[in-house]
């Protein structure tokens, strides 16, 4: 059965390298490539590229073994799908990026990201040539007035963030941060929200799996 080490191998890739390529960081490839994380529709967009693979060949990992010639051409003609994933396609990433949602969990109303895309729409102009960018919607009013609940966030996740940017953290047990980008110091990440005042924050690097700025967005 062909597995994403085999395909990452196959492809020239180091962990550090597939990571730095997909926006991630090497211990979070190596918790997909072992099993200890998900390989979900998100990781799979996310990985397809880099990988040089459709992101349906990464998602059909789990499923029957996958023959030597199509190892070794890395794309199965019908790779084995969930059947949601069968009945609807995932769309040309040259047209269209996915979005994603948070939803409210815990008895701290923290926000985690749930897995997958959950709607494709339409690039705009501005992010035609990047790799990899999606949506998000704001969800609670931390960031008011700068961003508010209900807008679509358009995201460029290998753009730096530089001081005043928003960005979207995902941290690793999945929560997720829409803020200001302060600064980056040698161990932590500086933010900054609104409300329910205004104030700045450290987020320490070993809790973050990826860090993405907000480029553009779109109201409701």
């Amino acid at each position: 059965m062909t597995t994403m080490r085999e395909l990452r191998q196959a492809a020239g890739l180091s962990q550090e390298k597939l990571a730095e390529m997909a926006g991630t960081s090497q211990p979070q490839i190596n918790k997909l490539e072992t099993g200890q994380r998900k390989l979900t529709v998100d990781w799979a967009v996310k990985l397809a590229g880099p990988l040089g693979v459709e992101p349906a060949v990464l998602l059909g990992l789990d499923g029957p073994a996958a023959t030597t010639a199509q190892t070794a051409s890395m794309r199965p003609a019908r790779p084995s799908l969930p059947p949601l994933l069968r009945t609807a396609p995932l769309p040309q990433a040259a047209a269209s990026m996915p979005v994603r949602a948070a939803a409210r969990g815990g008895v701290d109303q923290e926000m985690f990201l749930e897995d997958g895309p959950i709607d494709w729409i339409a690039r705009p102009d501005y992010l035609k040539n990047a790799r990899d960018p999606y949506a998000m919607y704001v969800v609670g009013d931390s960031m008011m007035p700068r961003f508010r609940p209900a807008q679509l966030l358009h995201v460029n996740p290998h753009k730096p963030p530089a001081a005043g940017s928003g960005v979207v953290v995902v941290k690793c047990n999945k929560a997720v941060l829409v803020k200001e980008f302060v600064r980056r110091g040698p161990d932590i990440v500086i933010l900054r929200e609104y409300r329910p005042a205004d104030r700045e924050f450290p987020v320490p690097l070993e809790e973050i799996d990826t860090l993405h700025t907000v480029v553009g967005l779109q109201e409701p």
